[in-house]
């Protein structure tokens, strides 16, 4: 058994000091609160947190960050820069670009990530020799990183609203949902990866097929894009006469197991049915900050019933704190009031709410028999000293993340991932990932 000591920890009930915690077989043993440090402890600095869940990636999409800020535009036009990276990539470049990004991940205190996948075939769309390759890679990426993967494999059929796919996207598509979830049933789940689905969008899944990919899913992790953008909307109530949301619960394909993205454009029945059927949603605020996407109503999906978690997105930024503090910021903007969510329910939505979207109702708290996943978050540096523990989501980021153990397993220390430099790999990866490109 190993034992983890730190003056600040983060209980189910809040902040307790001079914490012990055992730890045996990737899972906590035993918390004891109030007690002195002894010399076999691994003593933690600053705050310790449960880790961290990113409930919503796209690793590709790390190359993007820093190179889509010269021609202004909006999401489409973002899209097509994006489109234009997803042809170059391969097994071996998307393997290196995802290893990278998952240890950026962890070094900012994930210890699970929820991958929403849909890169999946060949530039034209034929199908790789082995047709998961591309999810395979995600797999070992994710283990040499060092965290856990909800590979949520996404069906992506249509370009649009009863459009063909073209380009790019002829790589996500596969022939109909039956043979998407043909190929799903061959990926096996281990210790560190759980087999989820996704629907793109009701953009890029026809109507008929969200009732097979919902069932497909039964009992296991379900999440989709909803209303990201104005058009999407415009698109559903021009051509089914309902909002995406209504569409998607007449489908049979919201509920506790489902997780939606973004939810920025719901209507106040949108949010009602996704309240009532206790949908999860994934506020990615800095992705829709740097798309112009809009602010998601995040205090009336929660207030209504919503499961609320952060996701990094498209990485433009790898901060997870900073995700979860947004969630607040926004709604500062957007009320002209503070205070719409505590530091602790903040700290809910980056922990307990995202492991739970991701399959594992067991993560992000700090007991006994919760996964070994412990983020030490320094007090010291120029961003933390002087902060209130019990208020360090508001005030903390990535750079001041000291420690992270992983399933009982210690991943970075001192600020440094076990990888090495992890900026040298992603500067490499994204590299690479770009050669070729259009």
């Amino acid at each position: 058994m190993t034992t983890y000591w730190a003056a600040h920890v983060w209980l189910p009930d809040g902040l307790a000091q001079d914490v012990r915690i055992g730890t045996a077989d990737g899972r906590i043993t035993t918390v004891t609160t109030g007690v002195p440090a002894a010399g076999t402890d691994h003593r933690l600095p600053g705050v310790v947190l449960p880790g961290f869940a990113n409930t919503h990636s796209h690793a590709f999409h790390r190359a993007l960050r820093g190179r889509t800020h010269d021609g202004g535009g909006t999401f489409w036009t973002w899209r097509e820069r994006m489109y234009a990276l997803a042809a170059t990539l391969t097994p071996d470049t998307y393997l290196d670009l995802a290893r990278a990004t998952y240890a950026e991940m962890v070094l900012a205190g994930v210890t699970a990530v929820g991958e929403f996948h849909y890169l999946h075939h060949t530039p034209d769309g034929t199908p790789y020799d082995d047709p998961n390759v591309m999810a395979e890679a995600l797999r070992t990426a994710a283990r040499d990183a060092g965290l856990r993967i909800t590979l949520l494999d996404t069906a992506y059929l249509t370009g649009g609203i009863d459009a063909p796919l073209e380009g790019a996207q002829r790589r996500f598509g596969d022939h109909d949902a039956d043979a998407w979830a043909h190929r799903v049933a061959a990926i096996r789940p281990d210790d560190t990866l759980t087999v989820g689905a996704a629907i793109h969008s009701v953009r890029a899944v026809p109507l008929d097929a969200i009732p097979v990919v919902a069932a497909h899913a039964t009992g296991r992790p379900l999440h989709v894009h909803l209303s990201e953008q104005r058009l999407e909307n415009e698109q559903s109530l021009a051509t089914f006469g309902v909002t995406p949301t209504r569409l998607l619960e007449d489908a049979g394909a919201l509920g506790p197991d489902t997780t939606a993205i973004h939810a920025v454009h719901v209507s106040p029945e949108d949010v009602a049915i996704l309240g009532s059927t206790r949908t999860g949603v994934c506020l990615c605020p800095s992705t829709e900050q740097d798309l112009g996407d809009g602010i998601a109503p995040g205090a009336l999906l929660h207030a209504a019933g919503a499961r609320l978690s952060v996701g990094s997105d498209q990485h433009v930024r790898t901060d997870l704190l900073a995700e979860a503090r947004s969630v607040e910021l926004h709604e500062r903007l957007a009320s002209e009031e503070r205070g719409a969510f505590t530091p602790a329910q903040l700290l809910e939505l980056l922990t307990s709410g995202g492991h739970a979207g991701l399959g594992d109702p067991t993560g992000g708290r700090l007991e006994p028999g919760a996964p070994a996943d412990l983020v030490a978050v320094r007090t010291d540096t120029p961003r933390t000293a002087g902060a209130d523990p019990a208020q360090l989501v508001l005030v903390a980021g990535s750079a001041d993340v000291d420690t992270v153990v992983v399933g009982g397993v210690v991943r970075v220390e001192g600020g440094r991932h076990a990888l090495g430099d992890v900026g040298a790999m992603l500067g490499s990866a994204v590299r690479a990932a770009w050669e070729g490109a259009r």
